[in-house]
């Protein structure tokens, strides 16, 4: 790819680029979304900027999405999935142990990982995982030489949908290239003064990759974007675009669905809350015909002549009790979207029958379910990439998140029980599910156990 191109963003990037910016805002609220609130705090037709700009100054979020969002990745993960991998080399299997204890070469397990992952694509629609290799200058000649230097030590490397800015598909829809793009700020040493913002691309086709960086210069019209390294990537022997997609699809996209009731719920509560404090405030009404110039109250006074008349119009004179009302509406309307309105309840809860709640209970589940099905199949499709670059000759089956409540352990052992207790003569059938018990059970514990108790299962006769 030519340098002078690498900048150029995909058309459905430069279109969605502002929602992730949104949606990223009403994920994180506090004074990240505070910092920025004069972008969804709607300005009241004809408010004088003094007013709006103290309405500013007052502003408050109720965080459910971010809260909705967290609870679901945390509820996913919180039992690791169950990874399977069958064949006989021992060193690659040795390698996949230590990859799940330590997937990104910063101590993250592959489970958190995925979670961090889960969340990106919770707020956005989709993140992306780039599979990298360590690069020395000479290449391995055998297999061995690669272990050894640690040329063959696969590790991940997160990014959000922000930061993949271009991209092609062929027609079965593989990627045939990605370019991704990242910022951040750099002082060179304590010695100098300022800090400058960096920014690289990376791209990366089915074969190569480049890296470019933007070279500062002392005016941001003379800096210019070099390439600073090239060359093969780790799955140019299968000839695959080294990065991979975790999506959603629209109806399980969180942000998408609760975002514009959030940021009406927003406004409405501020609106609430701000026409609260001032009704705090007493205005002084003065009555007179001659002109009045004195400092009287807070801040604020009205003048009227003797015969006028002034007021305000509202629905019934209940306006209050009706916002109210609407933004506990709107709330619970966002569990609703979100799947989760048993959790909406407040202190005194509406009456709803134990059919109704099971109904909201189940329905929770198998949305969860859908999304360990996505994490599943992910996970299912990176391994066995990794597994097929690094000609290991193993196969990956990924298991588990389908469950979501450790009482369920009791029954699932329960029904293990029963069925081996029907004596069915296959002793392949007693081992996948003395197998999947065991595994199931013991889902926290390091891969390198869990590889350890299928071998000897297995090899029970």
């Amino acid at each position: 790819m030519a340098g002078h191109h690498i900048e150029q963003e995909h058309p459905e990037y430069s279109a969605k680029a502002r929602m992730w910016r949104r949606y990223r805002h009403l994920y994180a609220g506090g004074e990240t979304f505070r910092e920025h609130a004069s972008e969804y705090l709607v300005r009241r037709q004809r408010e004088g900027l003094e007013v709006y700009q103290e309405r500013l100054n007052r502003v408050f979020y109720e965080n459910y999405l971010g809260s909705i969002i967290d609870w679901y990745t945390a509820t996913l993960l919180r039992r690791e999935p169950v990874i399977e991998i069958a064949g006989n080399n021992r060193p690659g299997k040795d390698f996949f142990a230590a990859f799940t204890d330590d997937c990104d070469l910063r101590g993250t397990t592959l489970s958190q990982f995925f979670r961090q992952q889960m969340t990106e694509t919770l707020v956005c629609g989709k993140s992306y995982i780039a599979v990298d290799f360590p690069r020395a200058g000479d290449d391995a000649r055998t297999r061995a030489e690669e272990d050894a230097t640690g040329r063959s030590r696969a590790y991940l490397v997160g990014y959000n949908a922000e930061e993949l800015i271009n991209w092609s598909h062929n027609a079965q829809g593989e990627l045939d290239w990605v370019v991704l793009r990242t910022s951040w700020l750099k002082q060179d040493s304590v010695k100098t003064l300022g800090w400058k913002k960096e920014t690289r691309w990376i791209y990366y086709d089915r074969e190569k990759f480049e890296i470019y960086e933007k070279q500062q210069a002392k005016t941001p019209e003379d800096s210019v974007i070099v390439l600073i390294d090239e060359g093969r990537h780790g799955f140019a022997a299968i000839n695959k675009v080294p990065v991979f997609e975790l999506r959603v699809s629209d109806g399980l996209w969180l942000t998408n669905k609760i975002a514009l009731l959030q940021l009406e719920h927003f406004n409405k509560s501020n609106a609430l809350g701000w026409a609260l404090t001032m009704g705090l405030f007493a205005m002084p009404v003065v009555y007179s015909d001659r002109e009045w110039n004195q400092i009287t109250g807070e801040s604020y006074y009205i003048q009227l002549g003797p015969e006028d008349k002034f007021g305000w119009t509202e629905p019934s004179g209940h306006v209050f009790q009706i916002a109210a009302d609407n933004l506990t509406r709107l709330k619970d309307e966002i569990y609703r979207v979100s799947y989760l309105l048993q959790q909406a309840q407040d202190g005194a809860p509406t009456p709803r029958s134990a059919e109704s709640r099971q109904w909201d209970f189940s329905v929770t589940q198998e949305i969860l379910r859908a999304y360990g099905d996505t994490v599943k199949n992910s996970l299912s499709t990176l391994l066995g990439a990794i597994a097929e670059a690094r000609q290991d000759g193993l196969t990956v089956h990924v298991t588990g998140l389908d469950e979501f409540d450790i009482t369920n352990f009791a029954s699932e052992a329960a029904d293990a029980k029963a069925l081996l207790n029907l004596q069915i003569p296959s002793a392949t059938l007693t081992k996948q599910i003395q197998t999947r018990v065991a595994l199931k059970y013991l889902s926290d514990a390091r891969q390198e156990v869990k590889n350890q108790i299928r071998d000897e299962i297995n090899a029970t006769t």
